[in-house]
This record gives C-alpha cells, structure tokens and sequence, in this order.
C-alpha cells in the first residue's frame, strides 16, 4: 500500500535537507515542497503563527516507521508534525512506479 505523509518544516534548507536525505534512502519515491503556507496552532498555551513550507512524501505503508524516525533525526522542532494516511486510489502507473522506487518491501 502507497501513503502519502506530510511533514511541515520551518524552512527551505530544512526542506530540501530532508527531502534529499529521504530520497537518496531510498525511503521515499517522491517529495513535493510547497512553500509559502501558514500555520496557526497552539504550542504551550499559546497560540502561534508561522511560515512553513509542507513537505508531500509519497513511500510505502512498510517504509513509515523507519520515514519518521530519519525525518526526526534530521528535523529542527521539538514535535514535528508528521502525519501518513493510505493512498486509497489514482494513477495505477504513478502507483506502481513510486512502488519500484523504494528499497523497502511489503
């Protein structure tokens, strides 16, 4: 199974260490960077703003466990947002190639 998991980071060096990092794992097929997002959240009661930018990972259902713990690894917060959810359909040959891509197997 495909997930797709995004991760906010504070910065483009940030952005692109991770996603290059992630890429040259072989833990991810793909890394979409989207600059220029807000976020509003609470952090220690207190309600906060920032500019982030979003990082949209496609990997592997298999590959999620040893995909956060490297992008903890290399990540500037203390919580960061790291969330997965199935790829529940799309492109059959999008699918399957982000599948050949990765060095991990179901």
């Amino acid at each position: 199974m495909i997930n797709c998991v995004f991760v906010t980071v504070p910065n483009k060096k940030e952005a692109n260490k991770i996603a290059s990092a992630l890429i040259k794992d072989r833990l991810v097929a793909c890394v979409n960077i989207v600059d220029n997002i807000k976020s509003v959240y609470r952090w220690k009661g207190k309600v906060e703003n920032s500019k982030e930018l979003l990082l949209i990972i496609k990997t592997k259902k298999s590959a999620v466990v040893k995909l956060i713990k490297k992008i903890k690894s290399l990540h500037s917060y203390t919580v960061p947002e790291i969330i997965a959810f199935p790829i529940t359909g799309g492109n059959k040959e999008y699918l399957e190639w982000v599948n050949d891509s990765l060095a991990t197997t179901d």
